[in-house]
């Protein structure tokens, strides 16, 4: 009897096509500093920030989906690209959107995250999803002062939820977690939560050695 393939318990969402509002460019697209990536001499040749945390998402999850703005120019990238139908109407659209595709793949949960987090790690998104195993909560969420509702495991069935909450007008994540089981692991304040809007956000963040 030929074996049945075991569906994926954690997919990877990043969200990448924000407005980019307070940058005026497609932060997704960014060059990410070499030393940031280790190398002191810049013989690494450059990557965009969001081939970084796909790069650091994809270490733990399968598979890994990129949701994307209509007509956003991304680099070629190891994941599905799928686009938002339509552009500029916030975290929660893009995020139903990826939560139905891996819920499509098989998988139960998905680690989402935005595009701008040139810090992630993978030892957080084994935290946050161990976390979501053993309390079998809707949505685990780091708290560090604040809620990242963008760092998260959620569950995929949520994207129906998502749905609902769209056509009743809502664009933000709390709309979301403030409706369901949602756990908050509460963590230091640490650079792998830090989202940034420019190249100079991570250059002071390198200097600070946070």
């Amino acid at each position: 009897m030929t074996p049945t393939a075991e569906p994926a318990s954690l997919a990877g969402v990043v969200l990448a096509g924000g407005a980019s509002l307070r940058t005026g460019r497609d932060k997704a697209i960014m060059p990410v500093p070499a030393e940031l990536l280790g190398s002191q001499d810049g013989a690494e040749p450059p990557i965009t920030m969001v081939e970084r945390v796909v790069s650091v998402v994809g270490e733990r999850c399968q598979p890994v989906f990129v949701v994307a703005a209509p007509g956003q120019r991304l680099p070629s990238l190891p994941a599905r690209v799928v686009r938002d139908d339509v552009r500029g109407l916030g975290p929660l659209l893009a995020a139903g959107r990826g939560l139905r595709t891996a819920a499509e793949a098989g998988a139960k949960r998905a680690f989402l995250c935005a595009a701008d987090m040139p810090w992630l790690s993978a030892d957080l998104i084994d935290l946050l999803d161990e976390r979501a195993v053993e309390l079998n909560a809707d949505v685990v969420l780091p708290w560090d002062g604040r809620d990242h509702y963008l760092a998260a495991v959620y569950r995929t069935e949520l994207a129906a939820q998502v749905d609902a909450l769209i056509a009743d007008g809502e664009r933000n994540m709390r709309s979301l977690v403030d409706r369901v089981d949602a756990q908050r692991i509460v963590l230091p304040e640490s650079r792998s939560l830090a989202n940034v809007n420019s190249v100079a956000d991570m250059r002071r963040l390198l200097r600070a050695g946070r």
